[in-house]
């Protein structure tokens, strides 16, 4: 979602092709817990009564070796995905469906449930100077990947763009459900920069700071720093990026990768 708005590249909704997916098993990363999605939606959707695809791949090349709850996994050396279907309902409504998954670091395939999406913006966002919108998804994950498998999330979407700068940020709050549920503050940010026709270079910023209302330590929060670049090749839309993390609760050294094309 709305990982670059250049205009003419969409950087919502990756494919994943032979070579694409080859490429990129190389790489991935996110801070404290490994993750499926690391994005910042930029408002963007598929257009009128038209289908994407997107591919979300990201690695852990130094991460945590210790599981965050009994039951789950290390993210250290484990590939985290996410393929995903979006079609746009109406020029200010679009609805996703995905089924994110993870190879550990012993090869086992882990599939992780799936979450359905409704994306409201302002129409013709990537158009817009001042853009904004929210994200809701629902959500089911196996025992592997939350201790609590039902969840909902929030995620506003507030951006500005001019001069070839583009600035976002999306104040996530994740809901989980049952007797662990708690609701997190999972804040992402974004500022980037046109730098040759259809490609963007910028850093993102992605963050846990805990429940709502009761923080946790900053040790125990994750921090990441992303530096990014997007690109249109061959049809596609490419988000590449290299995280790493800020504090201790953060997996160190990441890698992502983006794929999308539009039908």
């Amino acid at each position: 979602m709305g990982a670059c708005s250049v205009p003419g590249i969409r950087h919502r909704r990756p494919l994943p092709p032979t070579l694409v997916t080859a490429i990129a098993i190389q790489f991935a990363t996110f801070a404290a817990n490994a993750t499926d999605e690391i994005q910042v939606y930029n408002a963007s959707i598929a257009p009128l009564h038209t289908f994407t695809l997107e591919q979300h791949l990201n690695y852990v090349w130094n991460g945590s070796q210790t599981p965050e709850f009994a039951g789950g996994f290390a993210s250290y050396h484990s590939l985290n995905g996410t393929p995903e279907i979006a079609y746009g309902i109406t020029p200010w409504y679009e609805m996703g469906w995905y089924v994110p998954f993870s190879i550990d670091s012993n090869g086992t395939f882990l599939p992780a449930g799936f979450k359905w999406r409704h994306l409201f913006v302002a129409p013709n966002a990537e158009k817009r100077n001042i853009f904004y919108g929210l994200n809701i998804e629902l959500g089911y994950l196996t025992p592997n990947f939350a201790a609590s498998p039902f969840n909902i999330e929030f995620r506003p979407i507030l951006g500005m763009r001019d001069s070839g700068w583009e600035f976002i940020i999306n104040p996530i709050i994740e809901t989980s459900f049952g007797s662990t549920g708690q609701s997190d503050f999972a804040p992402a940010a974004r500022i980037a920069r046109v730098v040759a026709e259809d490609v963007m270079v910028g850093v993102e910023y992605y963050g846990d700071f805990g429940p709502v209302g009761n923080f946790s330590p900053a040790s125990q929060q994750s921090q990441s720093l992303f530096g990014v670049v997007d690109f249109s090749a061959f049809s596609l839309d490419i988000e590449f990026g290299v995280g790493f993390g800020l504090t201790e609760a953060s997996d160190k050294i990441v890698t992502k990768l983006i794929v999308g094309h539009t039908f």
